[in-house]
């Protein structure tokens, strides 16, 4: 596979292209792809992919298991046949099983003679779950909320009607998402996390609480601070229970969404990793190794809020890294370093649709990071226009430096109503390092049928600021 490809330019010289060669066929790689196929002919790229299917989305899996998406082929980033028809290739059932950085050569699936040259490497090796090591995790139905296989495995549990108690471990944005198809498929649905609050990494106590009543509102029996100490199982193998330090609860599934790990451990011997296995890079995503790049959910990117590198697992993350990283490489070099994410997301639980950017308390105090916050509830639109006609309660959340009043955090949330839009409002104001005095201020429309004469955002900043009450 060590194969030099040549163009011939307009003047009929010949040149050989840059081979790239990309691991991992996600977000990241896709997004590198792409932009090294659409913006440049100078580049022979080659994606590897480890895993047989190509390329599931798993942050869409719960609309296939919804059923709102029929199929779980159809969720995914792009299909081989798509960068092969910009004249990339696609490799999978290929893993690249070492890195030879003196050569720039790969070993593929561990054979030392099935090698492949590269001029440029991107790793976008990504993250597998986390699972638990507990006495019975060995029994059968015990499957993580990540990938196509699961996938496929949760939506037939859901259409399986023998089972009926489904216990979800992990309360946050993996195992949430998880909780409302199979309440809507009929399963008795129990949620267990170590940590206090439901949702508690990503939203404040006043916002989680709606979230949680929410939950209970629907059947879901919610179980916070407890610890998982094992798993029962029957003479067959199959999952029965969960146990914790303070019960024991029934379960035909069991759904781990406890977190992720690098993907990292082929290459433990040759590439920087801190103690958790994460890549090193520096600020332009270099690794320790020459012509290397790492990107998306395996990398420490630059976090604006708290001015540090840290994981942000995120596809939006991993897009932006891949398009700074294809650019440096068509470039020649980087004009910048990468300036950086906020890590913005956004979910709906039920009746609820929230949004939330930046830092809130929680992640605040693990950062090190010393906030201050204000919380507005208001109506979304003038007080004289009825919930029946699309009003409603709106709660803003703002976190912010307590010197400068730099944004660096926020979250807004509604019932009945989506109201995610102003997620990407107070992401670019984080990222653009506004203050509350920027956003107080702030030049938003108003229109009666959609918003207050001053935007929530508006008012939320204003009220952290001491204005006085708007007259509603």
């Amino acid at each position: 596979m060590n194969v030099s490809y040549r163009i011939r330019t307009q003047k009929g010289d010949i040149m050989t292209k840059e081979k790239v060669a990309i691991i991992g066929a996600s977000h990241g790689g896709h997004e590198a792809a792409l932009e090294l196929l659409t913006q440049s002919d100078n580049f022979e790229v080659t994606i590897f992919e480890a895993g047989d299917f190509v390329s599931f989305m798993s942050c869409g899996m719960t609309l296939y298991l919804t059923g709102r998406v029929p199929e779980a082929e159809a969720v995914r980033n792009f299909k081989p046949a798509d960068i092969e028809s910009l004249g990339g290739h696609v490799l999978n059932n290929t893993k690249v099983t070492g890195i030879d950085a003196d050569k720039q050569m790969l070993t593929l699936n561990g054979d030392a003679k099935t090698q492949f040259a590269y001029d440029k490497l991107i790793l976008s090796v990504g993250v597998t779950p986390a699972r638990l090591a507990l006495p019975g995790s060995e029994n059968a139905n015990i499957v993580p909320m990540r990938g196509y296989e699961s996938a496929k495995q949760l939506k037939a549990y859901i259409d399986d009607d023998s089972v009926e108690n489904i216990a979800v471990i992990g309360a946050g944005y993996i195992g949430i998402e998880a909780v409302e198809a199979m309440v809507e498929a009929g399963k008795h649905v129990t949620v267990l996390d170590l940590l206090p609050r439901v949702l508690g990494a990503y939203l404040d106590a006043d916002m989680t609480t709606r979230i949680t009543d929410a939950l209970i509102e629907h059947g879901v029996a919610v179980h916070v601070g407890e610890a998982i100490k094992s798993y029962k199982g029957d003479e067959n193998g199959r999952v029965t229970a969960v146990v914790t330090d303070a019960g024991e609860y029934p379960a035909d599934v069991v759904i781990e969404g406890i977190g992720v790990k690098a993907n990292t451990s082929e290459f433990a011997d040759i590439l920087q990793l801190d103690q958790r296995g994460w890549i090193e890079t520096d600020r332009y995503l270099r690794t320790n190794l020459p012509n290397v790049y790492a990107i998306g959910d395996a990398i420490k990117p630059f976090y604006i809020p708290t001015g540090k590198q840290q994981p942000v697992a995120l596809a939006s993350t991993a897009r932006r890294e891949a398009q700074y990283v294809a650019h440096t490489i068509i470039n020649g070099e980087a004009k910048a370093p990468f300036k950086g994410v906020v890590g913005a997301s956004a979910l709906s639980v039920f009746e609820y649709s929230f949004a939330s950017a930046g830092l809130n308390e929680v992640t605040a105090q693990r950062s090190g990071v010393e906030i201050a916050s204000v919380t507005l509830v208001d109506t979304r639109r003038p007080v004289f226009v009825p919930d029946v006609s699309g009003n409603g309660e709106i709660i803003v959340r703002l976190a912010y430096t307590p010197e400068t009043q730099t944004i660096v955090g926020g979250a807004v949330m509604a019932k009945h109503y989506d109201v995610t839009a102003h997620g990407n409002t107070l992401a670019l104001a984080i990222a653009q390092r506004l203050t509350l005095t920027d956003l107080a201020e702030a030049d938003f429309f108003f229109q009666p049928g959609f918003d207050r004469q001053w935007s929530s955002l508006n008012l939320a900043a204003q009220k952290a600021l001491g204005y006085g009450e708007f007259t509603k």
